[in-house]
């Protein structure tokens, strides 16, 4: 059995995209290793694949980057494999190298655009960095696959290179709602769902509360800007309007999705990452039949024009927002988000993965 190694920076437990993958290549036959750190709050794991999780000094920060590269290099230049998958451009320097050194096919998933992620809009010299690895590796790579065509034509654009596109779509599978842990008495449930980091629309969400009566804006995830958004509603005295419950397994998560009756994705144009985004809260949301508000932006718009799932954000005021939420909870998607489904699930997404690689000699 050809084992095939995947490396991801996260701990593990809540990429949705990267296990969906590592179960499709065990189906197909690898024996799979997949790759990631472990920190001090990170929950068991329990997959039908191996893992290994290294427990590192550094959590953020160039020292973070530099040290977890230095140990995803020797656990790959000694671990035998027959190919190696990378997830996102901070893990690919270790397994470009790795795979000129020892002559091993390499597969590159893009999950964004790395470079152009909001986090780095004022960090030049960080991200003139990233955009350097970028540009010296991704031109000479064969195997590249990304999240939406718009990453797909930029990457071909730049470097002459043709992704496949595969989106994380989740599975078709019976959900056991349960209720949120805390009483919502009652009130509509807008719901966020997703890392809590710059721009992705909570700050207009919370700001838009005091103008829609009888909901409750609940946050799910975590990241870096969750201490500033608590700050913002107690100073707003919006605390029994919106409510923070922290990170969830995905398997928590698809219990709880459903008690929503609008599911947000609102992020702001702040780069190229954002403008091409497809997120997969977005199909977590059809998948618990709750439409949807997203930004106009090329991914989301697309979705919400070939799939009528919901509306559009087309003007960023508090006033536009609570107007469309309103009107969205007076109408029924039903039918809309039947027919999605039937076309937007994982048993169909996946046989472009396992086209990929049913052609490879296990």
């Amino acid at each position: 059995m050809k084992r095939i190694i995947v490396s991801v920076t996260n701990d593990l437990v809540t990429d949705q995209r990267v296990d969906k993958t590592c179960d499709v290549l065990t189906e197909i036959g690898f024996e799979v290793i997949l790759v990631g750190r472990k920190l001090k709050n990170s929950l068991p794991i329990h997959r039908k694949y191996s893992s290994k999780r290294f427990r590192l000094v550094f959590n953020k920060g160039i020292l973070f980057y530099a040290e977890y590269n230095t140990r995803l290099f020797l656990f790959l230049l000694f671990s035998r494999k027959n190919f190696l998958f990378s997830n996102d451009l901070d893990t690919l320097l270790p397994n470009y190298l790795i795979s000129k050194i020892q002559k091993k096919k390499l597969f590159f998933d893009s999950h964004e655009l790395f470079s152009e992620i909001p986090e780095l809009v004022n960090k030049k010299r960080v991200k003139n960095v990233w955009k350097y690895l970028e540009k010296i590796i991704i031109p000479r790579l064969e195997n590249v696959i990304t999240v939406s065509d718009s990453i797909k034509n930029h990457y071909h654009n730049l470097y002459g290179i043709s992704a496949t596109v595969l989106r994380n779509i989740p599975k078709i599978e019976k959900i056991s709602q349960k209720n949120f842990e805390i009483d919502t008495k009652g009130r509509k449930v807008i719901l966020y769902q997703g890392s809590v980091n710059i721009g992705r629309g909570i700050e207009l969400m919370i700001d838009t509360m005091p103008l829609l009566n009888g909901y409750l804006f609940i946050v799910i995830g975590d990241g870096d800007i969750i201490d500033k958004l608590k700050t913002k509603v107690i100073k707003l005295s919006l605390e029994n309007r919106v409510k923070f419950l922290g990170k969830k397994t995905p398997q928590e998560l698809k219990t709880l999705t459903p008690n929503a009756v609008i599911g947000m994705s609102l992020e702001e144009d702040l780069g190229l990452n954002y403008r091409y985004a497809l997120p997969n809260k977005i199909f977590d949301y059809i998948h618990a039949n709750v439409p949807i508000i997203v930004s106009d932006l090329p991914e989301m718009r697309s979705v919400i024009k070939k799939y009528a799932v919901g509306e559009l954000l087309t003007e960023r005021t508090p006033k536009n927002l609570a107007k469309t939420i309103t009107n969205m909870t007076n109408n029924s998607y039903k039918k809309e988000m039947k027919a999605a489904k039937e076309e937007l699930n994982w048993s169909k997404e996946k046989e472009k993965l396992t086209s990929i690689f049913s052609k490879l000699d296990k």
